[in-house]
């Protein structure tokens, strides 16, 4: 996982972020392109922290799997509105057009599987009644059943983005409230005062290595050096 997440990043970064969509929506018979097409505006995807609720509008590079979405209806069903993302061969194409709409100028890597996750015991039965027994959104909530959910479609990413700047940022500010003197555990484990104050510089220049240079990011830089 370290090398991998070193492949995607540069510059100075070295932390990718996790983000996933568990199950990924999808209803039952719908192409890819239709299940994309509902989310035009925003990523069907979330950030897997317990950071605060970011919005993801721009990535440096990124690395996303999607399975568990067969090959069936490889274009939307008659009656639907054509788009752009129908123009992919397969698949793998229209993720790669879907990524590059939403992040224009990113490194992307996409890969679509056809096998879904496995759900079956002993994996908790946390889903929502709105899902089939293979992990589809259904109009109305299924009736109980021993089985449960037996398979989902899911979506995950890595991604190098300025949302990491916020939560490396907010990582150092954390750090700098306690007074560690008072900590005698961390100088028990062999920490020195000066060995933490680099640490904690440290952690300030990698936070700015995901800045982007607009007003958004710049405001909160002036709030981080108080």
């Amino acid at each position: 996982m370290m090398h991998f997440a070193d492949s995607l990043t540069f510059s100075g970064r070295k932390v990718v972020a996790a983000w996933a969509a568990l199950p990924f929506p999808a209803s039952s018979g719908s192409s890819l392109p239709d299940i994309l097409s509902a989310h035009q505006q925003d990523v069907p995807w979330k950030l897997l922290s317990s950071w605060r609720e970011q919005k993801v509008s721009c990535c440096f590079a990124q690395s996303v799997v999607l399975r568990g979405i067969c090959k069936e209806n490889p274009t939307s069903r008659p009656g639907q509105p054509r788009w752009p993302l129908q123009s992919g061969e397969s698949p793998g194409q229209v993720l790669q057009q879907y990524l590059h709409s939403h992040f224009p100028g990113a490194f992307s890597l996409s890969h679509v599987l056809q096998q879904p996750c496995d759900t079956r015991p002993p994996f908790p039965q946390f889903f929502s009644p709105l899902l089939s027994r293979r992990g589809f959104l259904v109009d109305k909530a299924q009736g109980s059943s021993s089985a449960g959910v037996e398979s989902i479609p899911v979506l995950a990413a890595l991604q190098s983005s300025p949302v990491l700047r916020s939560l490396l940022s907010g990582l150092g500010r954390a750090l700098r409230v306690p007074n560690v003197r008072r900590c005698s555990s961390f100088f028990t484990a062999g920490l020195e005062q000066d060995d933490f104050q680099e640490a904690l510089e440290e952690l300030k220049t990698l936070s700015q290595c995901y800045e982007t240079g607009f007003g958004a990011e710049g405001s909160e830089d002036e709030a981080d050096s108080d």
